[in-house]
């Protein structure tokens, strides 16, 4: 029997129990779907990481307290102060761009609105190490700094949240951050999320002025920020900040360190590393779906050889070999699966894309998985349909003929 007459018969065999055929590639429809839909997610919030890292920064390393350990046990974060961002700008010879950071969620308060947010005391330098542009007024200065002025930055989002101000009109105007007024000096342009930071909801502060006039005389501080020039220098900036905080902490060498060092870079690969994981676990749970429908493929092929045994009888007699009925068997079992692979596609992608649109979820579907799951569901469709082929091209031609 011609090849094309082999195929022809099987689709003759899947038409002739249409809704059969549907319900029995359902396991494979919902296994491909749920594989295409978690890994589109999956790449989703790798792509979006992927931005927000870039939004803030591939050539910015955060210098955060470590641990302070005594006999084993955490006595808590040690201490970091102005001292050691001083340090860090004057003795590495204008290589880095640093900025201390000293944090604390307020309340503010303009006229008769008020809101809660995240007031950041930082230095001018800030601003460039993150890219920052404003789109009303100006940023603080050195000056400024030193003379611990009460003069404040606003988030892009601020004004919305003080009643929806006009971010033009809101600068030169008086806000009250803890009952202490500050001068609205400038108003960013939106920055978007970056990661864990939310720069749209901030408001920046001189930090001498945060230390001492609203966070009453809090001399350590939450970070420092360190940037290069260029990305390639991140190396030499890491020895260089490690050698220096050594020095300033009093930390003798081989002694481990009282600080943390981090980039963008490292955030991201961890980030990556544990997204691949439990998109690899979404994966694979969906991928139980396409065995579960193998099976149903396997069960509904050794009864279709029941069904038919004979004619399967009637094929021998006029000629058929096994290799023929076995082909036809396994071409049925095959176009089950990547009928039900292809239909998965389409509900994969259509479910990727409605989560993108009811729960604003990222989603990038991958050409990747389209394929890794189309073979999948075509080598469950050879796995499972081969038995119940082969038991088809066993059949002795008497005893299928006297089959009822």
């Amino acid at each position: 029997m011609l090849v094309y007459e082999i195929m022809m018969v099987a689709m003759a065999a899947i038409r002739a129990n249409v809704l059969r055929s549907v319900l029995t590639t359902l396991g494979i429809i919902i296994g491909v779907a749920a594989v295409i839909a978690m890994v589109a997610l999956g790449e989703g919030a790798q792509v979006r990481v992927e931005q927000q890292i870039q939004r803030m920064g591939t050539n910015v390393l955060t210098i955060r307290p470590g641990q302070q350990y005594f006999g084993g046990i955490g006595r808590g974060d040690t201490q970091m102060s102005v001292d050691d961002a001083v340090a860090l700008r004057d003795d590495s010879n204008g290589t880095l761009e640093v900025a201390p950071e000293i944090t604390s969620r307020i309340q503010i308060t303009y006229a008769r609105w008020n809101t809660n947010t995240q007031v950041f005391g930082t230095w001018p330098e800030y601003f460039e190490i993150y890219d920052h542009k404003l789109q009303a007024g100006r940023f603080f200065n050195q000056g400024e700094v030193q003379g611990r002025r009460r003069v404040a930055i606003l988030g892009y989002n601020i004004p919305e949240n003080l009643g929806g101000q006009d971010p033009a009109a809101l600068v030169g105007q008086t806000i009250q951050l803890r009952g202490v007024p500050f001068q609205v000096i400038g108003v960013l342009e939106e920055k978007g999320d970056a990661a864990w930071i939310r720069p749209d909801d901030q408001v920046f502060i001189p930090i001498s002025t945060a230390q001492y006039r609203v966070f009453g005389g809090r001399d350590r501080i939450n970070a420092i920020y360190a940037s290069t020039a260029t990305p390639e220098l991140l190396n030499q900036a890491y020895g260089e900040i490690d050698r220096i905080l050594r020095r300033q902490h009093r930390i003798r060498p081989g002694e481990e360190a009282d600080f943390n060092i981090r980039n963008s870079a490292d955030l991201l690969e961890t980030f990556n590393e544990t997204n691949q994981t439990f998109t690899l676990l979404l994966a694979g749970i969906a991928g139980i779906s396409l065995l579960v429908g193998g099976i149903g493929i396997m069960n509904i092929m050794l009864v279709s050889v029941t069904e038919r045994t004979r004619e399967i009888g009637v094929r021998k007699a006029l000629g058929a070999t096994r290799r023929a009925i076995m082909f036809q068997f396994l071409i049925e079992s095959l176009s089950l699966c990547v009928l039900g692979g292809l239909l998965g596609v389409g509900a994969g992608i259509g479910g990727a894309s409605l989560l993108t649109r009811l729960q604003q979820w990222d989603t990038v579907v991958a050409p990747e998985s389209i394929v890794m799951a189309l073979g999948f569901s075509a080598a469950v469709g050879l796995f499972f349909g081969l038995w119940p082929a082969q038991r088809a091209a066993r059949l002795d031609p008497i005893v299928a003929l006297r089959y009822e």
